[in-house]
């Protein structure tokens, strides 16, 4: 129970990542707030513990300052903060206006930079963490979700940026991740057929589980990472396998 007695929020913590990331938290012995704008359709719960459930549009700021002012009154502290919420919908560049993309980085841009601000002295009267949830979208192409990528790289950029500016009371990094097999995986990826291909180009030969994220992120905010902060933990599977490998017709492995 490495965060015994420690107050952690989840950020979209209702559903698919958040959720597991919370259920992570639980099992490691944290209170956990999860908050999103609608509730849960069941309970977030592990090892007989639920995450108390709290409605939050991170999009208004005022609403952010009272949701933190909240947790922090009613737990008396506040240890964690994982910025999970976001997403974006598939989009070609030249299908909307910058204003329709320009929601995608307010959701995944600025709204983590409302909340771990809105958060920060909370965390840093207890020597807190954040840890962010970043994509390799953000770090490659990304055709279909430009903004997504772009605020991706932004977040990580910020979460750098925060771990010198705020060191040494609070600890800021990121996990940087790659496919996750979600409730909304067919959106992305297909059917299960779909999804089986696109898990067969990842090294490891599978997607992501809402369970690795949450293992990843209970150890950056654990005493366990109590010397990494303005890291960026890559959970990818081993990332994708180059495809000029498989185009190239010389030094084929046997397999």
């Amino acid at each position: 129970m490495e965060l015994d007695g420690r107050v952690a929020v989840v950020t979209g913590g209702t559903r698919g990542v958040g959720a597991g990331i919370a259920r992570a938290f639980l099992r490691a012995g944290a209170r956990v707030v999860v908050c999103a704008r609608r509730p849960p359709d069941a309970p977030v719960e592990e090892a007989g513990r639920q995450a108390e459930f709290r409605p939050l549009d991170l999009r208004d700021e005022a609403a952010v300052r009272d949701f933190f002012d909240g947790v922090a009154a009613a737990y008396g502290r506040l240890d964690v903060l994982v910025n999970n919420a976001g997403g974006a919908p598939y989009r070609l560049l030249g299908e909307g206006g910058a204003q329709r993309h320009a929601r995608v980085l307010a959701l995944n841009l600025t709204a983590p930079l409302t909340a771990t601000l809105a958060a920060y002295e909370a965390l840093r009267a207890a020597r807190g963490s954040v840890v962010m949830i970043g994509s390799v979208s953000g770090a490659r192409p990304s055709p279909g979700t430009a903004a997504y990528g772009a605020a991706k790289a932004g977040l990580e950029h910020l979460a750098r940026s925060m771990a010198v500016e705020w060191a040494p009371e609070v600890r800021v990094n990121t996990l940087v991740l790659g496919m996750v097999r979600t409730e909304l995986s067919a959106l992305h990826y297909g059917d299960e057929d779909g999804i089986a291909a696109v898990a067969r180009t990842v090294p490891l030969g599978r997607l992501a589980e809402p369970a690795d994220v949450g293992e990843a992120a209970v150890f950056l905010a654990s005493d366990r990472a109590a010397y990494v902060s303005g890291a960026s933990l890559l959970v990818h599977g081993g990332g994708e396998r180059p495809a000029f490998l498989d185009a190239a017709t010389v030094n084929k492995p046997n397999r």
